[in-house]
């Protein structure tokens, strides 16, 4: 039996490590997998379970933009050679200096920016997440939003397709244009809506290129899932068994490696791609959920 869960721990994590960054809901993913997948264990520590492998998923996004993401570095004294073979990283040419430490600029700006983002979000969150979990993580809620910003998918990139974008790099992003993506990323409080997916849909409507869009919505998912993993790891705690805990953390290591995997596939595809084919899916997968919910209740009146 302890294998079998095993098996169902490493098939979530592959899910969640899927589904957390392309813009398709891991919370519609999630719903189907529960109705034929369910693990054997209280509700407490499955919610935790979660939570823990949505960690798993923003360690991969630091991973993977570790030399964007790290403002500081040891600045060490140069030499004649240093001086006339080297090249210096484009993130360290306007920098800050407090001793021998130095702070890049640029990405400094670049956290303020994503924490002017994160304000809606967070402010919403703390006034809604219980209202939500209570009332609104339901198969109708999660399929309209699947279908809605499916739709817009589809129709904003058709009205994209003789549009350059006009916002391509980070240092054109103003702080308005923060706040404007922190206010669609605040959307996804509606479950079904996806993190990634609102912000996206925000910035291909304000101009922004999709990789641009793409990437400034991983750096914003870490403050957000960060603080919402702490409020939930405080609010449950660690009273778990050492199976569990080991379950938690192959969960962890599965959505960790598989994001990494899914983070490199996404920007490539989007290089040559928009995102229509995604908008496909999710309308798709909005239809199978009420289907499967329909006959459901069918089978069970």
């Amino acid at each position: 039996m302890a294998f079998l869960e095993l098996l169902k721990v490493i098939l979530i994590g592959i899910v969640e490590g899927i589904t957390e960054w392309l813009p398709i809901s891991s919370t519609g993913h999630m719903l189907i997998l529960d109705q034929f997948l369910k693990l054997n264990a209280d509700p407490e520590f499955k919610e935790m379970f979660f939570v823990v492998i949505q960690l798993g998923a923003i360690i991969a996004v630091i991973y993977m933009y570790w030399s964007k993401l790290w403002p500081f570095r040891i600045v060490r004294p140069e030499t004649k050679s240093s001086k006339k073979n080297g090249k210096k990283d484009s993130k360290w040419k306007n920098e800050y200096r407090i001793g021998s430490i130095g702070i890049s600029r640029p990405v400094i700006m670049m956290w303020v920016k994503v924490l002017v983002a994160t304000v809606p979000a967070g402010i919403l969150g703390l006034l809604l997440d219980d209202w939500m979990d209570e009332y609104a993580h339901t198969p109708a809620v999660i399929a309209v939003a699947l279908i809605v910003y499916g739709i817009l998918f589809v129709l904003i990139e058709k009205r994209n397709v003789k549009r350059a974008p006009h916002i391509t790099k980070l240092g054109q992003l103003t702080y308005l244009d923060a706040l404007k993506l922190g206010l669609f990323q605040s959307l996804a409080i509606v479950p079904g809506t996806s993190r990634s997916g609102a912000t996206i849909v925000g910035g291909l409507t304000m101009g922004v290129s999709r990789k641009l869009a793409t990437e400034f919505s991983f750096f914003m998912s870490i403050p957000i899932m960060f603080g919402w993993s702490v409020v939930k790891l405080i609010k449950f705690g660690l009273h778990y068994s050492v199976l569990e805990f080991f379950e938690m953390m192959i969960g962890l290591l599965v959505s960790f490696i598989v994001s990494i995997f899914v983070i490199k596939f996404l920007i490539g595809y989007i290089k040559k791609n928009d995102f229509k084919l995604f908008g496909f899916y999710r309308i798709g997968l909005g239809v199978i959920i009420i289907l499967i919910f329909v006959i459901k209740s069918i089978v069970a009146g």
